[in-house]
């Protein structure tokens, strides 16, 4: 690989390039048939939890900010939403010309945009959800971006934001940057202090009805699903407690939430994931 970074596309061929991350692939929703990835987000776990927090405002006006390849905008599309994917990436395979080669194969009405979310091109009160996927910890000013998604939110609309890269300190943010598999091609990864999401989030005028760390919804563990976390937690209890003991306790909802919960307070991973959720007054 040479020293110069490559663009985001070019990042993503090269994983795709090689046989060893092909999981890894798989688990960002690469595929070569784009619309064969969102068709297996739709059916993933994680995208039914994300349902089931906004599916009282479904066939609405979605903003569906950073849509890389469109999966996220397809997935609304298919639950009866009008959606506009906002994405800068003009590429083919990971921007904006994807998510319209999608929009055509699958004859949904997805308006695409190619701007940045520190300015949306939209009037105030526009959409009852705003929502994304992998994207505040992408920007240039997480203040500037959730103010943006705040004034065109309608009153009462609805603020989504997954699997956002967290930090304990700022002095972790290297260390995560070393460790993810993409930045040092393309040299576009970021981590926030979970303080500085909230704050970002408050300042907006949107007002926090949930957080959930990386342990406590399956928005943020996915690809793993929710069968082998509670797995998971099985192998390790039977050791303490004997299988049958054991496969009871992980079958158990509110034994699963106390686990989650600890493992999340305990969770000190440089960028592990969070999702919030945010209303306008």
């Amino acid at each position: 690989m040479s020293d110069k970074l490559l663009t985001w596309e070019e990042a993503v061929l090269w994983l795709k390039s090689q046989p060893d991350r092909q999981d890894l692939v798989r688990a960002c929703y690469y595929d070569d048939s784009v619309l064969e990835a969102a068709q297996r987000f739709v059916s993933s776990e994680e995208w039914q939890a994300v349902f089931d927090i906004a599916k009282a405002r479904m066939k609405c006006d979605v903003l569906d900010l950073g849509a890389g390849n469109g999966i996220s905008s397809y997935a609304f599309a298919i639950a009866g939403c009008r959606v506009t994917a906002l994405e800068p990436n003009p590429s083919d395979i990971v921007g904006a010309g994807a998510i319209a080669k999608l929009a055509k194969q699958s004859n949904l009405d997805i308006k695409v945009i190619q701007s940045f979310g520190e300015s949306l091109p939209f009037a105030d009160n526009s959409f009852d959800i705003v929502y994304g996927r992998q994207v505040l910890h992408h920007a240039e000013n997480l203040s500037k971006l959730c103010q943006e998604a705040a004034r065109v939110l309608r009153p009462k609309g609805l603020f989504i934001a997954t699997r956002e890269h967290v930090i304990s300190q700022p002095q972790d943010l290297e260390c995560f940057l070393q460790s993810h598999p993409l930045h040092q091609l393309y040299g576009g990864e970021n981590a926030f202090l979970l303080q500085q999401y909230y704050d970002a989030i408050s300042q907006a005028g949107l007002t926090l009805q949930a957080s959930y760390g990386h342990y406590q919804s399956v928005i943020n563990y996915a690809p793993i699903t929710r069968s082998q976390y509670q797995q998971n937690i099985a192998n390790k209890l039977k050791k303490y407690v004997g299988l049958q003991l054991a496969s009871w306790l992980s079958n158990q909802s509110n034994f699963i939430k106390l686990v989650s919960n600890v493992h999340t307070w305990r969770d000190r991973t440089a960028g592990r994931l969070y999702s919030f959720v945010a209303t306008k007054s």
